[in-house]
């Protein structure tokens, strides 16, 4: 059975980078922002990473750098014609993005149990540069979480492309694109993680 080969890759590939370039610019904005902060109140900011889960925080850091492996062997296995591996793969992916977020949600609800989110009494009570650390972290860390979140619906969809045929080894952009905003995804987290939890 012959496919029909895409019409316009580059243009899509060209269409992908100008996107990702512009979510780059609202993280660099956000880490511009962090450091601006971080050079006022250090010792605060300081303080506020030792309050962060530093091993949920690296199991969380392994499970995307998994995970952006998985994308990467997914597009190989689908330029290769390997259907099953592809899907499993893309499968195996989208499993990450769960395990992430489940984290996450711990994560984030021990902090809130103990009193320490954005406006609460304890951070209203407190220095002023602490509050402004754990703003800084709830931003980023939720704008990253729905990133996730996107890029893991966008990652089962394209698997039920490929399980349909739609995508096949001469034609498979769209799943070279979303793998392409997945390691977006894997790379800002690669900047979020020391810059929150392995403050000194």
């Amino acid at each position: 059975m012959s496919h029909p080969k895409h019409t316009d890759y580059n243009g899509d590939k060209l269409g992908m980078w100008l996107f990702l370039f512009t979510e780059l610019l609202l993280f660099g904005g956000l880490f511009i922002l962090y450091a601006v902060y971080l050079a006022r109140y250090p010792k605060e900011f300081s303080a506020g990473g030792h309050q962060l889960n530093l091993v949920l925080g690296t199991i969380n850091t392994v499970i995307l750098l998994t995970s952006s492996l998985l994308a990467a062997m997914a597009v190989t296995a689908v330029q290769r014609g390997q259907q099953r591996l592809t899907m499993g793969l893309l499968g195996g992916t989208v499993l990450c993005a769960a395990g992430f977020m489940l984290i996450k949600y711990l994560e984030w609800s021990a902090k809130i149990q103990h009193g320490i989110f954005p406006n609460s009494p304890r951070l209203i009570q407190g220095a002023p540069g602490e509050s402004i650390f754990f703003s800084l972290y709830y931003l980023s860390t939720g704008i990253h979480g729905l990133h996730v979140l996107i890029g893991a619906g966008l990652l089962g969809w394209v698997a039920l492309k490929v399980r349909s045929g739609a995508i096949h080894s001469h034609d498979y952009v769209l799943l070279e694109n979303s793998a392409l905003y997945w390691h977006l995804v894997d790379l800002i987290w690669i900047f979020i993680f020391p810059l929150y939890y392995l403050m000194l």
